[in-house]
């Protein structure tokens, strides 16, 4: 494992606790909606992929998707999986080990902002291959034009933040057709938006 991702997931583990507690209620149905609305089929099979404490599955779970979570992080997996009952996978992002051509949405909700930018477009080909035909990928990201390790009161995390206009070529590169993206918070000015997501589906195209 790349020290940059032992160096994060340590932080997160330190944290697990109070990262559910703060983060549990927010409100990313926005993204939830956006992906599923994009599969090919409804409810469909769902990777949540940097699942965290399982906010997610839970919400997916209750729409009648079947859904497996994927954290690096041992405590999330664990609280993940006592919340929702699903499935979850202790994986990093890196080190991907998924099975071919089986989801039909992957949920990728602030996670994909820890892999270093030159190793973007290999990590999105990985998820191009587990989806199945016209599958979808919904990925939120920082926004920004930065990479590097944020100072966090338990320790570092390694982030690297993207505009739309830097991230979309990888997400095509990687064999991805791209039909819609958006901003979030919703309601604010552009400039106070931290947030780009990109929906895309897996085109027939081999990647």
């Amino acid at each position: 494992m790349e020290q940059h991702e032992q160096v994060t997931i340590a932080q997160y583990q330190a944290e697990a606790d109070g990262f559910r507690q703060g983060t549990w209620d927010h409100d990313v149905s926005q993204n939830r909606d956006a992906l599923v609305a994009a599969m090919p089929k409804n409810p469909g099979k769902i990777l949540d992929l940097g699942c965290g404490p399982g906010r997610d599955l839970v919400a997916f779970k209750g729409q009648g998707h079947t859904a497996i979570g994927l954290d690096a992080t041992p405590a999330f997996v664990e609280m993940a999986r006592q919340a929702s009952g699903c499935e979850v996978w202790q994986q990093s992002f890196l080190s991907l080990d998924l099975p071919p051509e089986t989801f039909d949405g992957i949920f990728a909700n602030a996670s994909l902002l820890h892999v270093p930018r030159g190793d973007m477009v290999r990590v999105l080909r990985d998820l191009w291959r587990s989806l199945v035909v016209e599958g979808a990928l919904m990925m939120s990201m920082g926004r920004g034009d930065w990479e590097g390790y944020t100072a966090r009161e338990t320790g570092y995390r390694y982030v690297v933040a993207w505009e739309y206009e830097t991230l979309a070529p990888c997400v095509e590169q990687a064999g991805f057709e791209i039909v819609d993206h958006y901003y979030r918070p919703p309601g604010l000015p552009l400039q106070q938006q931290s947030w780009v997501v990109i929906v895309a589906r897996k085109s027939r195209i081999t990647s």
